[in-house]
């Protein structure tokens, strides 16, 4: 039997020259800030698959500390860790980002600093790196905050980091262009949809304010179209695998995710508070709209509402990319630019919301409808305040059908 190539951290391959299996393990990083990768072996296969489960149960215990001085540590080295750490923490729609914000930018531009003697400049220069680039400020003032969040934790870790450090004051969030689609646009949109089977995805996001992986992770066991709601308690969304593009390495999942696989990398996955899980009164036109999809649409094993032909979770990019076409056909754009751009999706969210405070909403009932967390929004209180709820979507409804 020849040598196989391994397939990255966490698998087990046969070794000719040693006549036996090797498992790898990527461990964080060395203080010199380069890759530190464990390995066993066994007679088989399945003695190195255990020997790997106990090393890796022992490095998450130890939290994957680098190697050396902690003073001498540098940030590359850091990063790996911390990393590592808030890998198993943070849900991993929010992990990606924070990866990409000290990936990409950060290592670079101060990886070979060490901690210790880091200065403001340095700071800095990882913001003025985002800017010389191209990038907008709100993307220079999300790696700044990512960047100081994991300095933070690295002094708190019993690094030594400058407190100067600590204190540098970020870019800004600079302006952003996401905006609510105007009324006339609204309106144009939902009666072209009107000629498509799938009217109903496009209500839901106008009308109802529901988050794009709210409505792809929609089951029909709860639709009520008797009494007229929608629970909305899980969203659909794809995960990383724990190693880039290998579907035996499991996926990411942090502590208390709550996450069931339907297929491939899609789960259904808990909404992340509280205030995301609620009940929502439809309009009259969404419950027509549903009715007429539920007695087209595709048969899914996974009883989705919307799902793809073959009745397999629909995938975020092919969402995106028929909220596009549906504009082109309805011949809109958002009036930013010179020849105006499309509209974000979340950018409905932003519709319902405006259309609610100009019709005279009070604030409750738009956290309510919107699903954002609040001391005031809990659970309780969206059971409890349909009526108000279903007024108020009215109201909504009817702007639109008369704009």
């Amino acid at each position: 039997m020849a040598n196989q190539r391994p397939k990255g951290s966490g698998s087990v391959y046969w070794n000719e020259d040693r006549q036996r299996f090797v498992g790898t393990l990527e461990a964080g990083w060395t203080a010199r800030g380069t890759r530190r990768r464990l390995t066993v072996t066994g007679r088989t296969e399945r003695e190195a698959r255990q020997k790997l489960k106990e090393k890796e149960r022992t490095v998450l215990l130890a939290g994957t500390p680098a190697e050396g001085s902690r003073a001498g540590v540098t940030v590359k080295a850091w990063a790996g860790e911390w990393l590592d750490i808030q890998e198993r923490r943070m849900r991993p729609s929010a992990f990606a980002s924070t990866r990409s914000q000290i990936t990409r930018w950060a290592i670079p531009t101060i990886g070979h600093k060490r901690l210790d003697r880091l200065s403001p400049g340095d700071v800095r220069a990882v913001t003025r790196a985002i800017l010389d680039a191209g990038r907008v400020v709100s993307t220079a003032n999300r790696a700044h905050s990512e960047l100081q969040r994991m300095l933070a934790d690295a002094a708190a870790d019993g690094r030594l980091v400058p407190s100067t450090v600590l204190n540098v004051v970020g870019p800004g969030k600079g302006r952003s262009d996401r905006d609510a689609l105007t009324l006339a646009d609204a309106a144009a949109v939902l009666v072209t949809a009107q000629n498509s089977p799938d009217t109903a995805r496009w209500v839901l996001a106008l009308l109802q304010a529901m988050r794009p992986a709210e409505v792809l992770g929609l089951t029909w066991s709860r639709v009520d179209l008797d009494k007229g709601t929608v629970l909305v308690d899980w969203q659909l969304k794809a995960l990383p695998y724990r190693i880039l593009r290998n579907r035996d390495s499991g996926f990411r999942v942090p502590a208390g995710y709550e996450a069931r696989r339907l297929h491939d990398a899609i789960h259904l996955v808990r909404p992340k508070t509280n205030s995301g899980w609620r009940q929502m009164p439809l309009t009259p036109w969404a419950i027509k709209a549903i009715a007429e999809w539920q007695a087209v649409a595709p048969t899914s094993p996974h009883d989705l509402v919307f799902p793809r032909a073959d009745g397999r979770g629909r995938e975020d990019h092919a969402d995106r990319a028929a909220w596009v076409t549906l504009q082109d056909r309805a011949q809109i754009a958002h009036v930013d630019g010179t020849y105006g751009r499309h509209y974000d999706l979340y950018e409905c969210r932003h519709t319902t919301a405006t259309l609610l405070r100009e019709g005279g909403v009070d604030d409750e009932t738009i956290i309510a409808i919107m699903g954002h967390a609040s001391i005031l929004s809990t659970r309780a209180y969206l059971h409890t305040d349909q009526a108000k709820m279903r007024a108020a979507l009215g109201g909504v409804e009817a702007r639109l059908i008369a704009g």
